[in-house]
């Protein structure tokens, strides 16, 4: 591994929000006349110290279960957050797929944000308008491509949004739980898509619930828990280990 080059590099990242508690006027009312006694909200570490370097090529599931800091580590990656201490760094260009339609604008057509999503990612108007076709080929998108997106299903968005991603030639690929969204047929699409970008060496960073999937698409594991990463290695053993560890809060 030494001698290849690192694609993610994530050194004491740490991450945390603060979870206000609703209450009522009342409740408000009481808490301030008490003297504010009692917290009306909590800080919630979602991640504590991570470590983590993913090298170039490496095909890597992070999973984890529910409340894990699984998406958490994956939006700082992307630098949709900052981390409130440690340091994220990626090398290349970085794609990603964290949220279904997230960066469309809703009042534009497919087409226009065909170009604004392209321009997002590091595209000129000339790489687009060469991969335009393709993009709305593989999209499966067809006569939609000039109907404005908010009328779209999520199954159009993430076509869309997944064509547009893979088009744009990343160094590395980012990819939360998005595949769940779409039909069986376009799945099996997208594998064989991700795969091929795995073959061309290109780095895949996949956070997903299906174990089976990650299976096939990934050869390394990475399982956090309670923002923490207690395991790192082959992902049929972290698969395994992961399922061990779920079964038991049955």
């Amino acid at each position: 591994m030494q001698d290849r080059l690192l694609a993610i590099t994530c050194k004491d990242v740490r991450k945390k929000f603060v979870l206000r508690h609703t209450r009522s006027l009342k409740e408000a009312l009481v808490w301030l006349v008490r003297g504010r006694k009692g917290d009306m909200w909590k800080v919630f570490n979602a991640l504590r110290n991570v470590s983590l370097d993913v090298y170039q090529g490496e095909t890597v599931a992070l999973l984890g279960l529910n409340g894990s800091g699984k998406s958490t580590l994956l939006k700082l990656i992307s630098g949709v957050l900052q981390p409130d201490g440690g340091t994220v760094q990626t090398r290349g260009r970085v794609a990603g797929l964290i949220e279904v339609g997230a960066g469309f604008h809703h009042d534009l057509s497919g087409r226009d944000n065909v170009y604004l999503n392209g321009a997002i990612l590091g595209m000129s108007e000339k790489q687009i308008d060469e991969k335009f076709d393709s993009i709305v080929e593989f999209s499966e998108i067809g006569d939609f491509i000039d109907t404005e997106v908010k009328f779209y299903s999520s199954g159009m968005y993430l076509r869309l949004a997944f064509s547009i991603a893979v088009h744009t030639d990343p160094e590395v690929f980012l990819i939360d739980e998005i595949l769940a969204v779409g039909d069986e047929p376009f799945q099996r699409k997208c594998i064989a898509k991700i795969k091929e970008l795995s073959g061309k060496g290109k780095t895949l960073f996949v956070v997903s619930h299906d174990l089976d999937l990650v299976s096939t698409v990934c050869e390394r594991g990475v399982l956090l828990e309670h923002g923490e990463i207690v395991m790192d290695g082959e992902v049929h053993d972290v698969v395994a280990e992961l399922r061990a560890r779920s079964a038991k809060q049955l």
